[in-house]
């Protein structure tokens, strides 16, 4: 028996058919980015085994473990945080990982005893910007086997902008300037380095 039809899960989607909306689904909420007619697009099966992520093979297998101190934003003996390559839509994004290879189910307790105060820490200095309401913090994980959190600053006012559609709204939206960008990068920065570890611009 395959993968696919062991899960119970797996055996209940409706695979390769059309998905319809529910009447009451996010095409009408008042933050859903689009209008007019949308299809949902039909199901895939399942790929079994999934591919594998960026560093699922542990650190010699990382990209983010090759990556210098000087490529982060911040740093310090146990932590990093990193922004985008490009600028962003939103005033900010920030990504926080530990400096040694762990996922979240893995991470030692020292770290984890860290990482509540530590996702405190990035919010206030993304915060200390100015201008932003909120800082919405995600954890996905599907594309590297190294933990991520990201940090997304949303700004001020802007209602339609509100909750899990906001990494959507950042693609649709203007891009920041880009010395802008690098200014807000280096504001956080020091606004970690206030508090510890060494800021890298």
């Amino acid at each position: 028996m395959s993968d696919d039809h062991a899960n119970p899960y797996l055996a209940r989607l409706p695979i390769g058919e059309s998905v319809p909306f529910p009447a009451d689904g996010m095409p009408g909420w008042d933050i859903f980015p689009f209008e007019g007619d949308i299809k949902v697009k039909p199901l895939k099966a399942p790929e079994l085994p999934e591919p594998p992520r960026d560093g699922e093979d542990g650190p010699a297998d990382c990209s983010q473990c090759a990556r210098p101190d000087a490529d982060f934003l911040w740093t310090d003996e146990h932590w990093r945080l990193s922004g985008p390559g490009e600028p962003a839509a939103v005033p900010a994004i920030v990504l926080l990982q530990p400096r040694a290879h762990h996922d979240l189910a893995d991470l030692p307790p020292e770290r984890a005893a860290e990482l509540g105060p530590m996702l405190q820490r990035v919010e206030r200095a993304v915060m200390s910007l100015g201008g932003i309401a909120r800082v919405h913090q995600n954890k996905w994980g599907d594309g590297a086997a190294h933990l991520h959190v990201w940090f997304i600053g949303r700004p001020a006012g802007m209602m339609q902008l509100r909750g899990s559609l906001l990494p959507v709204w950042d693609d649709l939206l203007p891009k920041v300037p880009a010395e802008e960008w690098r200014e807000t990068g280096r504001r956080i920065a020091a606004a970690m380095a206030a508090d510890g570890g060494t800021a890298h611009v």
